[in-house]
């Protein structure tokens, strides 16, 4: 048992090759093959530019350069218009406000408290507003942090904005 078996799915591949295709095929084009174009490209550009050169007119480049050195007139004409100013008004309106009207509405609310059950051991929230009727809670989260929730209607410190049902259990 010296010799190895081949595995039941084939030989392994040769070295040098990939087992996911043939091998990709060098570039077989001749480095000559690109000097087919530059090399009459280039020629092209020769000539047309010795073309462009030849048409120029050594005449016409003097008659240029002498026309340049030449100096010339130069008429400049400065017209200076100056207007009369018109006279101006200023008038100054100084506006005072009028005083915004106060209205003053009386609202008389009536408020019954009933007396605190001494057996659940609860303050009712009375201990935080100084007195039964004076306790207010801006929102619920104000109640539950003074451990007033739920607070019933007629008890200190309900309110309707409180009471999202409108059942008369504020903070449930």
């Amino acid at each position: 048992m010296s010799q190895s078996q081949q595995p039941p799915w084939g030989p392994p591949p040769p070295p040098g090759s990939t087992p996911y295709g043939p091998p990709a095929l060098p570039d077989r084009r001749p480095k000559w093959a690109r000097k087919r174009i530059v090399i009459p490209a280039a020629v092209v550009l020769f000539f047309v530019g010795v073309g462009i050169g030849a048409a120029d007119d050594p005449a016409a480049t003097q008659k240029t350069a002498a026309t340049k050195a030449a100096p010339s007139a130069t008429v400049t004409a400065t017209a200076t218009v100056t207007a009369t100013p018109a006279p101006s008004v200023t008038e100054t309106v100084t506006a005072s406000p009028e005083p915004a009207p106060t209205v003053t509405k009386t609202r008389t609310v009536r408020v019954t408290v009933p007396p605190a059950a001494e057996d659940d051991g609860s303050s009712g929230g009375s201990g935080s507003g100084g007195g039964g009727s004076s306790t207010y809670y801006a929102n619920c989260t104000a109640v539950r942090a003074d451990g007033a929730a739920p607070i019933h209607a007629g008890e200190p410190g309900y309110g309707r904005h409180l009471d999202r049902d409108g059942d008369g259990v504020a903070c449930e």
